[in-house]
């Protein structure tokens, strides 16, 4: 992903106000990003935990989305989970059901659409092997990283043409 402006970030986004985008809290560390190892720049909201965003080039133009964790309760064990865009399968809650609003006059009639990713949205740090998941639970694949960052990015168009649907 190229490096994106705060200016850009923040008038990409396609499923919230401009109010919305104007206050959403950017990732503490936006000048540190590894732009050259981003499909797409996600991160959850620093003053709002169940709030998230992601913003990925698409069609030669920049989409942000805003994302919100869906809540529930602990089921008091361990499970595995597995991300929807990276394909990565983790434990520990650290795969969680995440919720966009539609655009248009399906999300001003309240329709969502829901994934499940990665808490942290690091997605394209594990394909990469630059990020492991600290509970394990990876399992080995037979695809290249360049087979595995095709496929996260085909996920990737297909979740964000739900949500513009």
């Amino acid at each position: 992903m190229r490096p994106v402006t705060e200016h850009e970030i923040r008038t990409s986004f396609v499923n919230c106000s401009k109010g919305e985008a104007k206050r959403l809290g950017l990732p503490k560390d936006f000048a540190d990003l590894p732009w050259d190892d981003l499909d797409f720049l996600g991160w959850r909201d620093p003053g709002a935990p169940e709030r998230a965003y992601l913003v990925a080039e698409r069609d030669g133009r920049l989409v942000g989305i805003a994302l919100r964790k869906a809540s529930g309760a602990s089921r008091g064990f361990i499970s595995r989970s597995m991300c929807s865009l990276c394909l990565t399968t983790r434990t520990g809650g650290a795969v969680a059901l995440m919720t966009a609003r539609r655009t248009g006059e399906a999300g001003r009639q309240g329709n969502s659409v829901g994934q499940y990713l990665c808490d942290d949205l690091d997605c394209s740090l594990y394909v990469r092997g630059k990020k492991r998941s600290v509970a394990g639970g990876e399992f080995e694949e037979s695809l290249t990283p360049e087979e595995k960052i095709t496929r996260m990015q085909t996920n990737l168009h297909a979740f964000l043409d739900k949500v513009a649907r």
